[in-house]
């Protein structure tokens, strides 16, 4: 029985990290700050400043915030705009309908974003929020004029690029391609999108590569200080939206370890009084 469980667990651990290979990209583990208050204090900032303009989080109240050890005053000052109310849901004003028809698609609502893009047994909501906000590249071929390698032709702009600072991006594909005569042959095309988003290609042919299809992708920053101070900005951010999808989850995670010390003392006396019970009979 043990081993069927075992196996059981083996081939769904097998089975995520097939499917996260599939997903294309390598998700970078973010820092863990959800226990960090000034880190969170400045995530919510972030947030207000660059999501709350489209997307909502209609499951958070400003006055959650306190949680996080802002006061009253401090969220009425610098968290919200003039016409809400400190126990207002963080709601926006923009509508779905106009979110279709300005992006394409309606900027999702983001109170539960990181655990919706949680995975068993890979990377979290956090890790995929934080890789998925380092990943944008300009591409002016792009109705919005960027794209994503976490999320190709993605409908939303990199709201956050000023504090990114300019940087280009590189992408190396080895793939197959077919002449004029139906001959397929290996080359290896390689994308420069310099730091205005314009793309140059080189391609170049593969005479006896046996090898599989490959894509990789290289960021290069002008300014390896700004994109320095960027990512833990990014990495803020990502907690934040780790804590606002779970409050409580500090106190859960305190109350497992409690309860799974109680079930290891229960089993040490259940044992104990089953042998005391038994050692007659025997």
């Amino acid at each position: 029985m043990i081993k069927k469980l075992l196996g059981a667990l083996a081939l769904s651990l097998v089975c995520t990290l097939t499917f996260a290979a599939e997903g294309g990209v390598r998700l970078d583990r973010a820092p863990d700050r959800i226990t960090d208050l000034a880190a969170l204090q400045n995530g919510a900032k972030l947030f207000v400043n660059y999501c709350l303009n489209c997307h909502s989080a209609s499951s958070m109240r400003y006055n959650k915030l306190m949680d996080l050890g802002l006061t009253e005053a401090e969220i009425k000052k610098n968290l919200l705009f003039s016409r809400d109310k400190i126990g207002d849901l963080m709601t926006v004003s923009m509508t779905a309908e106009d979110g279709k028809k300005w992006f394409g698609a309606a900027p999702p609502d983001l109170s539960v974003i990181a655990r919706a893009k949680n995975s068993n047994f890979g990377p979290s909501g956090v890790d995929y929020i934080y890789t998925y906000l380092r990943s944008f590249y300009r591409d002016t071929t792009k109705k919005t004029g960027w794209d994503n390698t976490v999320f190709p032709s993605v409908a939303m702009p990199n709201v956050l690029w000023e504090m990114e600072g300019p940087r280009s991006y590189t992408n190396i594909q080895v793939h197959q391609v077919s002449d004029d005569k139906g001959a397929a042959h290996w080359v290896r095309s390689t994308t420069v999108y310099d730091q205005s988003g314009f793309p140059d290609v080189k391609t170049e042919k593969l005479d006896g590569y046996t090898g599989e299809a490959s894509q990789t992708g290289r960021f290069d920053s002008a300014d390896a200080k700004t994109f320095s101070q960027f990512e833990q900005n990014v990495a803020d951010l990502s907690n934040f939206l780790g804590w606002m999808a779970e409050p409580g989850q500090l106190e859960r995670k305190q109350i497992g370890v409690w309860v799974m010390l109680f079930l290891f003392l229960f089993l040490f006396v259940a044992i104990r009084m089953n042998h005391a019970y038994w050692k007659h009979v025997r």
